[in-house]
């Protein structure tokens, strides 16, 4: 792959990152493609998404899914721990 981005996520501790690490980790192996690549990588209460791509639209693209996951996976996990 021709281009990366790397993203790092900082949680208040390890146990938010490691639900949000868990919530979007089961797609890694599902949305991967020809073109597009990620892993995920946490230490303590940091999680680093790396999107590996092709070329630069499939990078945009695969940056976008990675991101919307993310959000989602705190905005649930936010609403969990807000009883």
């Amino acid at each position: 792959m021709d281009h990366e981005a790397v993203f790092e996520c900082e949680y208040p501790d390890a146990e938010r990152a490691r639900r949000v690490e868990r919530s979007v980790a089961v797609e890694a192996g599902d949305i991967e493609g020809d073109r597009t690549t990620a892993t995920l990588e946490r230490d303590g209460a940091t999680l680093t998404v790396t999107v590996a791509a092709a070329d630069l639209v499939a990078l945009r693209a695969g940056c976008n899914t990675w991101l919307s996951l993310v959000a989602v996976a705190e905005e649930c996990g936010a609403a969990v721990t807000a009883d």
